[in-house]
């Protein structure tokens, strides 16, 4: 069951997904059940720098939709998964492409979670939906604040279904607009949000 609030709305753009400890299970069970014309969804999930291209390769076979390792200035379309490579930050330009960074870590992290949400926010405004998956840090919490702020919305993982919960509690705790969902129901709820009635 999809709660009234995350019922369909027209005119989401694009969807910024990040995870850490458990969230490629996780990513396993939300990616493949997304249709091949879905907006564009970013991904950024916490990796060791020594897997370069792993995810993409991971879940291209898995995937309706096309996926990519996110490369700088490409355009983010429609149809299309990108992943932050591994040790660089993804991050969203005005224009709506990809950019990468080997700025400092972000709490902790390269690629970190806060950057693509934030870099989104800007870009996409309120047409775009965050997505903070199960890990062990607070990666994620202050993105998900600057989404709420410019009118876009959240969903987490419910802490009760994650591998580990500090992750989406910290997102819950920062953001009282954000909305907990089984990972069970997370790609229905995802479908429910950004698709046309």
């Amino acid at each position: 069951m999809v709660p009234a609030a995350l019922g369909a709305r027209a005119g989401v753009e694009a969807v910024v997904v990040g995870g850490s400890a458990g969230a490629v299970a996780a990513l396993g069970e939300v990616l493949p059940k997304l249709p091949a014309d879905f907006p564009p969804v970013l991904v950024v999930v916490h990796v060791l720098p020594s897997t370069p291209h792993l995810l993409a390769e991971l879940f291209a076979p898995r995937c309706a939709m096309r996926v990519l390792e996110a490369e700088s200035f490409a355009a983010i379309e429609r149809g299309c998964v990108y992943f932050a490579p591994a040790d660089y930050h993804l991050l969203v330009t005005r224009d709506r492409r990809c950019a990468l960074s080997i700025e400092p870590p972000v709490n902790f992290s390269r690629p970190s979670i806060d950057v693509l949400f934030e870099s989104a926010a800007v870009a996409f405004g309120p047409s775009l939906v965050g997505v903070v998956l199960t890990g062990a840090s607070h990666d994620g919490a202050e993105g998900a604040r600057v989404i709420a702020e410019g009118g876009g919305r959240t969903l987490v993982q419910e802490p009760a279904t994650t591998e580990v919960p500090v992750m989406p509690a910290a997102v819950l705790a920062a953001v009282p607009s954000a909305h907990a969902v089984p990972l069970a129901g997370m790609a229905s709820a995802l479908r429910a949000m950004v698709m046309a009635p």
